[in-house]
């Protein structure tokens, strides 16, 4: 199968900066667009920032910038590409109409991914020419660390294209999580808005702050996640006996009122709650700082994880 090495990026925000940043450690050739100039000089800057933990944990000895080119042109920046990654606003309107748009542009057999958090691909692709090789490729932030990616495909989709995707984003060190139908939200977005829904009917109440929340996540259930999920931690849970076990023991609960998942009103009481509780759990240090520390912890943890992968996988 022909390798991909030429990768248009459209739309160059915190999504769009980290594919770019990841396909360049891949030694990928990326044509990047977004329609002000202006923008390049704080790609330019993000990319040089994350440089230092992308090289360690990809074991990359330097960056060579002469495989990145930056447009103001889509068609420019489509024109070579066989593979399109795209990284607009979470808006039906907007993605329709731009998917139209590089339909048009991109190379007839150019593979075309969204980077849609959990629009539906059918409705996203409804205007695009060729959507066969039309599909989502969902990302988590940071791109440039984070090794999943969520595939989900249209009515339309074909396989051929759905296998191509998944070998360049394995190209890509990305661990691949082929979605079986189109779903809103997809998989792991359900999952995280289920514990911001219920964190937040907590916080508007007023039995914990955001920090509180935040510690019972990172030190308990936010360890064992990092090396297994939900399924397996809860399967050890049952002993010996395992899920069976489990859900004879702690099933019952499931019918108990724990839980609230239709979200709370987001009133100003609320919002100020989450936006003091942050403030205060950020202690004076901007975002660039945090991130800065959350990239270093997170290429040591994948690092650490590898060695017992092998012997859990």
């Amino acid at each position: 199968m022909t390798k991909i090495n030429k990768v248009a990026v459209i739309g160059t925000g915190v999504i769009g900066a980290g594919w770019i940043i990841r396909c360049l450690a891949h030694n990928k050739i990326v044509y990047a667009y977004d329609k002000d100039l202006k923008l390049k000089k704080n790609l330019i800057a993000e990319i040089k920032r994350t440089w230092p933990y992308v090289k360690k944990l990809f074991n990359k000895k330097s960056l060579n910038l002469k495989n990145f080119k930056y447009f103001t042109s889509i068609e420019e920046a489509l024109r070579n590409a066989d593979f399109v990654q795209e990284c607009a606003s979470e808006n039906y309107a907007l993605k329709t109409k731009l998917m139209s748009i590089i339909g048009k542009y991109a190379k007839p057999n150019a593979i075309i991914s969204s980077s849609s958090s959990g629009l539906l691909p059918t409705r996203i692709y409804s205007k695009c020419k060729n959507p066969e090789r039309a599909m989502i490729g969902h990302p988590f932030n940071p791109v440039y660390l984070l090794p999943a990616v969520e595939i989900v495909p249209g009515k339309k989709t074909s396989k051929k294209y759905l296998n191509k995707s998944k070998n360049f984003y394995k190209s890509i060190s990305m661990n691949p999580i082929m979605v079986k139908h189109e779903l809103p939200g997809y998989l792991s977005d359900r999952l995280q808005e289920a514990l911001w829904r219920e964190g937040l009917h907590i916080i508007n109440e007023g039995h914990a702050t955001t920090e509180d929340l935040d510690r019972a996540i990172e030190d308990g259930p936010g360890l064992r996640w990092s090396l297994m999920g939900t399924f397996l931690t809860f399967h050890l849970a049952g002993g010996k006996a395992g899920m069976r076990h489990m859900l004879e023991q702690f099933g019952p609960a499931l019918k108990l009122p724990w839980t609230k998942l239709k979200a709370p009103k987001l009133s100003n009481k609320l919002i100020n709650r989450l936006v003091e509780g942050t403030k205060r759990q950020s202690k004076g240090k901007s975002v660039t700082k945090i991130s800065n520390i959350r990239d270093e912890y997170l290429v040591e943890l994948q690092k650490l994880r590898k060695k017992y992968e092998k012997k859990l996988r």
